[in-house]
Parts: C-alpha cells; structure tokens; sequence
C-alpha cells in the first residue's frame, strides 16, 4: 500500500517494527533502517542496482531480516516543489515494489539530503573514496530520520 500523506502510513505501520528509508538513485539505492521505536534512523547499506527483479529481491530480503514494518523512499523534488522525471521514477519503482510486498510505502522530500550526507562526511573526515562508498545510504538516513522526527512530532501531538 503507498501512502501519499505521512499520518496514513503512521495508521498502517504495525507497532515495534523498524521502518525502512531508501534513496533511490539510477545506479544504486541506499538503506538506512529505524530502531523499533522510530527515532533513529541508521545507515545500513548501498544496494547496486541491476534490474527491478533482482534489486527487488535483495531489498525485501534485506528489509524481511531487519524486520521492517514499512517502506519510506525518498522523492527526489526538484528545488521549486515540483516533480521530474526523478519523481516519476521513484513512484514507479513504488507501484512496481507496493506489488511485491504488503508493507506501507510512504515518500519523503529528499531535497538536498545527499547535500546534508556529503557535509556530514566531509566534517568527519571521511575520505574521498570512502564517501563515494557510502553517501547512498548516509543520504537514506537522513531522508528517513527526516521521516521519523515528523512522525515523532505526529505522535507528540495527539
């Protein structure tokens, strides 16, 4: 099931599971995994894309055995709010994964969060070659710690 709007996919994750937070690029997609209480995301992984099929595979696998509750994926929004041809991407690869498995899927505005991995490395000095390795999924953490104080917010506020 994707969930345009965060309170619907707040309704649909099923309690004291970890979510999920990808950043889908063309040639790979970065995985970062929330605690079972949804307030810190962790970087887990850059997956090397092949074809849906396969990539697909690996994703649930990895997700099945993180035990995650739901799906957030980042939607790359050009910088005035509108939606590219990355957007539209992005939703396909949604209604094609939303087909393969029953966990929520939700988006969250990923603008400049690879801007926010890239200085969050290089203030670790992390090396050049180091950060090409893991800025994928540095860049999913912090698309779904994004995701996560938003639904924090959600649940203070009720």
């Amino acid at each position: 099931m994707i969930c345009e709007e965060i309170a619907d996919f707040a309704a649909a994750l099923p309690a004291a599971r970890a979510v999920a937070g990808l950043d889908l690029g063309t040639a790979t997609i970065g995985v970062a995994i929330s605690d079972r209480l949804l307030g810190t995301a962790t970087p887990v992984e850059t997956i090397r894309r092949k074809k849906f099929g396969v990539d697909a595979e690996k994703l649930l696998a990895l997700l099945a055995d993180r035990e995650a509750g739901g799906i957030v994926l980042g939607l790359p929004r050009n910088m005035d709010g509108s939606e590219g041809p990355r957007c539209q991407s992005t939703r396909a690869f949604a209604r094609n994964l939303e087909k393969l498995t029953d966990l929520p899927i939700t988006y969250w505005d990923e603008r400049l969060s690879t801007v926010a991995a890239e200085r969050a490395l290089l203030e670790a000095d992390t090396s050049r070659k180091r950060r090409a390795e893991v800025i994928d999924h540095v860049a999913a953490g912090f698309i779904l710690q994004g995701a996560l104080d938003r639904l924090g917010h959600m649940r203070r506020t009720q």
